[in-house]
């Protein structure tokens, strides 16, 4: 039976993003939603992008653009420096890029110049990185760089009381568009969790690999899911990204 998963934020974890992949038993007839931030933090941001390309090719795949892409993106195509993108990862990313080809390069800005804002699927769920702030929805959005910098979405997710109706007038109405929101970008370990947090109807999938996490796939439909081993025990040599 065909199936979809959605893939949270990977920041250069490589051998997270394969054990993920085979714990979850993803065949080649499956659907993969990756919600973005595929740099920026461990050692293999160019063997992911690499990995992630050549998966394009064989099985159905959606690459959702992350905030980490928009800042390497600036950085590969016109040398524009980010002291605090370095500081949050993007000095992993360029000791990467700087050993490789520039063939390579230039296939993985095509790369990101194609990412999607958002995938929005027949069963109107919404998978976005970070959020959106128009409260029609996607599609009126003003700015497109809250898909892959907004942290109002969760916020006001996790602090919608429960008890309230859906049908009643205070319901949020950025709630009320999507029959379910899968983002990214904002750590569960924040929140002192180490697995997939559900508010509402937004599921957050990032399970800070980033940091001292795990990365995470889950079955869309039944809401399973398979995690990694922590990033810092994948590569104990390495720091990852700081803290913020």
């Amino acid at each position: 039976m065909q199936k979809t998963y959605v893939i949270g934020d990977i920041h250069g974890g490589f051998k997270a993003l394969i054990q993920v992949l085979e714990r979850a038993g993803v065949s080649s007839s499956d659907t993969l939603i990756f919600l973005g931030d595929y740099v920026d933090g461990w050692s293999q941001p160019v063997e992911v992008v690499d990995f992630l390309i050549n998966l394009s090719n064989k099985q159905p795949c959606y690459f959702i653009q992350g905030n980490h892409e928009e800042l390497l993106l600036q950085w590969l195509k016109n040398q524009k420096d980010n002291p605090l993108w370095r500081q949050h990862g993007g000095e992993s990313s360029i000791k990467a890029y700087q050993n490789v080809s520039d063939a390579t390069r230039q296939k993985h800005i095509k790369f990101f110049e194609n990412l999607q804002p958002y995938y929005l699927d027949e069963q109107k769920r919404l998978f976005v990185h970070a959020g959106f702030s128009n409260l029609k929805g996607v599609d009126y959005e003003y700015f497109t760089n809250f898909f892959w910098w907004d942290r109002t979405l969760w916020e006001l997710a996790l602090a919608t009381d429960k008890q309230l109706s859906v049908s009643e007038s205070a319901y949020p109405a950025r709630l009320k568009i999507y029959h379910e929101i899968f983002i990214g970008h904002t750590p569960t370990t924040h929140f002192g969790k180490t697995v997939p947090m559900n508010r509402q109807n937004v599921w957050n999938i990032d399970t800070g690999a980033a940091f001292d996490g795990k990365l995470t796939i889950m079955d869309v439909n039944s809401k399973q899911f398979w995690q990694s081993d922590c990033l810092q025990d994948l590569y104990p040599d390495e720091k990852g990204r700081n803290a913020g």
